[in-house]
């Protein structure tokens, strides 16, 4: 009878794991999983008037601010609504039912998704899903390996989440933090300079360099792959115990840069999925390489078959170590699940056409910014310094109040919240060149 609890224990660990080596997901119907462009491709010969029509926005407003927190396409909110009705009606029998299967498709779409045209095959065992960004900075930054005298250079131009993950991190070890300024007028960056300033930000104790690819107080992005190269330079004279790990925060990227992540350099990516990539709400991922991961240890418990089976048998968990990273416990599995369509419908979509389009929207809202006269456009107006979002200031006009005035006339804008606030909007898929054109011609009126 002890045999047979330690099986089903096992069996059910598996289930509950969440981890691309012990469970795998796929979909309830066979016929979405053998798809992987079901839900996106119904839209394609609408053009981008049929994306839009895919999300139930409220018709009346012109949506800038999707990348705070995004609605759901419908492929999406149909299969959070199927995995719901499924866990109401039997909980614990649906699970049991579906789970691994609905695991491994979740992480198929999403390892596909991240390597989408690079020169190395998708592979789940490289991520893990979270709740957020914040979520999968704070795991990571909380559990990689430091030694006496290694340090973590991060930059001024880090969010909170990033920032407070690493005070959190030196208030518990005594870890040394310290930040750099690539720049100072995000208007006037360019590749060369921001490199030139990462090469003079390392030092010889420098063991993270904890990065943001798109900067959501200013709207720049840094030329991520050029970065990751002069850090690999840098690497080639330093012990394999010292080299130092390049850590990105991608949420602004995820869901609209193009390039696959195995391809880019760094070692470690996090990202929610909530925002540009219009998944789930309150799910994320950190995605790591390979070797990568055995420099970072768990924080909470893992809910796999190799950790709870080490546990059983008096031993010390081994294998890949991205299973034991990721937080188990019973999630928000209809949330969570969900992911594959997410996925899928920017796959079926196309991600290059995806970034084009974003990027011309965004490029249009410039544009037409920097014709009003009292306006000044924060964000690089080259679309290889930038990405979706678009940051400015209006002459003599706080940005709160702005943001106030042009949401009274139904244009979500949102406002940096750095100690230099700026007007912030988003174009994205969900919008249009009416769109665009409308909230210039509101700014204009307040300038």
């Amino acid at each position: 009878m002890e045999e047979l609890d330690r099986r089903t224990l096992l069996r059910r660990a598996g289930l509950l794991a969440g981890t691309g080596a012990v469970a795998g997901l796929a979909g309830c119907e066979a016929d979405r999983a053998r798809d992987p462009a079901a839900g996106a491709a119904a839209v394609a010969p609408t053009g981008w008037a049929g994306v839009r029509a895919q999300f139930e926005l409220d018709p009346a407003k012109r949506h800038f601010a999707a990348f705070v927190l995004a609605s759901h396409p419908r492929p999406v909110a149909e299969a959070v609504e199927r995995h719901r009705r499924g866990l109401q009606a039997d909980a614990d029998g649906y699970l049991e039912d579906h789970g691994q299967r609905l695991d491994r498709q979740a992480r198929s779409a999403a390892a596909e998704y991240l390597a989408d045209g690079g020169p190395r095959a998708a592979d789940p065992g490289q991520l893990v899903f979270t709740r957020s960004t914040t979520d999968g900075l704070g795991l990571l930054y909380g559990g990689l390996r430091l030694r006496a005298g290694q340090e973590v250079v991060t930059t001024t131009h880090d969010f909170y989440s990033t920032h407070e993950a690493l005070r959190l991190r030196a208030e518990r070890t005594g870890a040394a933090i310290r930040r750099i300024t690539l720049y100072e007028d995000p208007a006037a960056v360019s590749s060369e300079r921001l490199v030139a300033a990462v090469r003079r930000g390392l030092g010889p104790r420098t063991r993270v360099l904890a990065l943001t690819w798109v900067h959501s107080g200013t709207g720049v992005k840094l030329p991520l792959a050029e970065i990751c190269a002069a850090v690999a330079e840098h690497n080639r004279v330093r012990d394999p115990r010292d080299r130092v790990l390049v850590c990105v925060d991608a949420v602004h990227a995820l869901g609209v840069e193009p390039e696959a992540v195995p391809a880019l350099g760094c070692d470690f990516l996090v990202a929610g999925c909530h925002k540009w990539l219009f998944g789930p709400r309150g799910t994320g991922l950190v995605w790591g390489r390979r070797d990568a991961w055995a420099e970072v240890t768990g924080t909470v418990p893992a809910f796999s078959g190799a950790a709870i089976g080490a546990w059983i048998t008096g031993r010390e968990p081994a294998g890949n170590r991205s299973v034991l990273f990721e937080p188990g416990g019973f999630h928000a599995y209809e949330h969570r699940w969900a992911l594959a369509e997410a996925f899928r419908f920017h796959l079926g979509l196309g991600k290059p056409a995806v970034a084009d389009r974003t990027r011309a929207l965004a490029t249009r809202l410039k544009d037409g910014l920097a014709a009003v006269p009292a306006v000044r456009v924060v964000t690089p107006r080259d679309p290889d310094l930038s990405a979706g979002i678009v940051c400015l200031e209006v002459d003599g006009r706080d940005p709160g109040e702005t943001m106030a005035d042009l949401r009274r006339q139904n244009i979500l804008a949102s406002v940096t919240p750095y100690a230099q606030p700026y007007l912030r909007l988003g174009p994205s898929i969900a919008t249009s060149e009416e769109d665009v054109d409308a909230a210039v011609a509101a700014v204009r009126a307040l300038a």
